[in-house]
């Protein structure tokens, strides 16, 4: 089999993190933060050095501000939802995925917010950015990089408006975090959302989110806490005010281990092996006449062929062992950008790919055609 959906989810994991999760599920999987006995208290101890780990890769000085949840999905909409209190106008880029739209669409019907959507594709993006700011706008929410063909909006861009505009940012570091630095040391920020199953190699079933700042956050879910339990409120510390009930354990320890591994390897050269393989898998995607190539960059790219739709073409690689995803890819924002309004077929490689699968692929890929 070859696997070229890790946009998704990462399928190969590193051997460490398989050991830790086993490990963490018969030796010290208690309930974290709950109790004082010798399981519990190991479980605590994971989280928070995974905590750590993420302040480490993210260049942050304080882990405290790091919450656990469910997925990227999760963590996005308790940081819009958490810190849009008012009616007001927002500003998203046009490749953002229904993690971002739906949430805030969500506010605007509910409450009366308004959003702009900007032209990531613009050369200049800190102008085309700026041409949507109004007197009322108070929220950039940018992902850093596409889930459909992976471009790019800089950091340091989303970050400069932020400061020079009196505004807060929320960043979706879905797709780029595990692929390339992102140094939070050197940008203002209010809110970073991740999962841990993409590049970061750990399982489903975690992401989290950073806050910038332990202000006052309103609450998605309310439940156990592990502290202050006789008030009726949650905690106002982070990160116990935003993690109402259990953590999943196993799936932060694998976070942790993930992480570790990456460091292992180093991010540059991570970066580099996706460089050249999306490089040479569009060399290949253009040599076939009869396929459109939507982009590609960093290890993820969109192309459909003319004689099949995208899900009848994945379908016919899957039997013949190539998984890929077809479809908008829960990005419809995005494909509207691109032109391939009914969807396409996405290859999307982690650091485990290998140039010997693209030869494979092709030859699968030219048979179809």
């Amino acid at each position: 089999m070859i696997y070229f959906d890790n946009a998704a989810t990462t399928f190969k994991k590193p051997k460490c993190v398989v050991r830790e999760v086993e490990k963490c599920i018969k030796k010290y999987c208690g309930n974290p933060g709950r109790s004082a006995h010798r399981l519990s208290v190991s479980a605590g101890e994971k989280i928070y050095e995974t905590r750590e780990a993420i302040a480490n890769l993210l260049k942050l000085e304080n882990c405290e501000n790091i919450v656990f949840t469910l997925n990227a999905t999760y963590a996005l909409n308790m940081a819009i939802k958490g810190l849009v209190r008012e009616k007001c106008h927002i500003i998203i880029s046009d490749i953002e995925h229904n993690s971002v739209l739906r949430p805030v669409y969500t506010l605007c019907r509910d409450y009366e917010v308004e959003y702009s959507v900007f032209d990531s594709s613009k050369t200049n993006i800190e102008a085309e950015i700026e041409s949507h700011i109004r007197k009322d706008t108070k929220f950039i929410i940018s992902t850093l990089a596409s889930n459909v063909n992976g471009r790019e909006i800089p950091l340091r861009v989303l970050s400069a408006i932020k400061q020079k505009h009196n505004l807060k940012l929320i960043i979706d570091a879905s797709q780029m975090i595990g692929h390339k630095e992102i140094n939070l040391s050197r940008y203002k920020f209010d809110a970073l959302c991740a999962p841990a199953h993409k590049a970061l190699f750990g399982i489903q079933g975690c992401g989290f989110c950073v806050f910038s700042a332990k202000e006052y956050i309103d609450t998605l879910v309310e439940g156990g806490s592990g502290s202050e339990s006789r008030s009726p409120f949650m905690p106002e510390h982070l990160p116990e005010r935003m993690e109402a009930g259990t953590l999943c354990t196993p799936a932060i320890a694998s976070l942790c281990e993930g992480i570790r591994f990456i460091d292992s390897v180093g991010l540059d050269e991570i970066s580099a092996k996706l460089e050249i393989l999306t490089s040479k898998t569009l060399d290949i995607l253009q040599s076939i006449p009869e396929i459109k190539i939507y982009g590609g960059n960093s290890g993820v790219i969109s192309f459909t062929y003319e004689k099949l739709s995208a899900e009848a073409l994945s379908a016919i690689l899957d039997k013949n062992g190539v998984c890929v995803r077809a479809g908008l890819h829960c990005a419809p924002l995005a494909h509207d950008s691109i032109g391939s309004r009914t969807g396409s077929v996405r290859i999307s490689y982690s650091y485990f790919n290998s140039e010997k699968e693209i030869q494979r692929f092709y030859k699968i890929l030219k048979s179809i055609c």
